[in-house]
């Protein structure tokens, strides 16, 4: 994973770990699991509101992506705002976490989701957290954020590579 400088979003590796851990005791520094945390409660102040604006922003990068979308956008902003709360809450304990994340993308893959479009997210992700931090989305935030997401993201391919878990969650 890193950030390109040209239009600030997130790029992938290509390849996937298969069996490596992406998520090592140590895959983030105990001041970015600070940042996240600290960030995170300020988008929690918002309400629904920031999961609404990534999802606009979501929509705008890849309009392909909306079919996938099956229920009310309300719905799943909340959704997104627990599962991003589970995930925070994790940090520490990643086997639990990769586990859980290695599932989320097996059933992923059962919703349609291509390799392609983690990188959109990762984009929607970063903007929607410029919009709503504002100031408080300063170079260290998105620093963490990008390296959080890129190892949810990696974590996720891998276990889609592991094949569909269709009737699962």
């Amino acid at each position: 994973l890193w950030a390109d400088d040209k239009n600030r979003g997130i790029r992938l590796k290509s390849e996937c770990h298969g069996g490596k851990s992406v998520l090592s005791s140590n895959f983030m520094s105990p001041q970015q699991k600070y940042l996240i945390r600290k960030s995170f409660a300020l988008l929690e102040g918002q309400g629904t509101v920031p999961a609404l604006v990534f999802y606009r922003r979501l929509f705008e990068l890849d309009p392909a992506i909306r079919p996938l979308f099956k229920n009310d956008i309300e719905e799943q902003a909340a959704k997104l705002l627990d599962m991003l709360g589970a995930l925070i809450s994790h940090l520490e304990r990643t086997a639990l976490l990769e586990a859980e994340l290695r599932l989320m993308g097996q059933r992923h893959l059962d919703y349609g989701v291509l390799p392609g479009h983690y990188e959109t997210v990762g984009r929607a992700l970063l903007d929607m957290l410029a919009a709503t931090l504002r100031d408080d989305f300063t170079p260290e935030v998105r620093e963490a954020w990008t390296a959080l997401y890129g190892a949810v993201a990696e974590t996720m391919q891998a276990g889609a590579a592991t094949g569909n878990v269709s009737g699962a969650g």
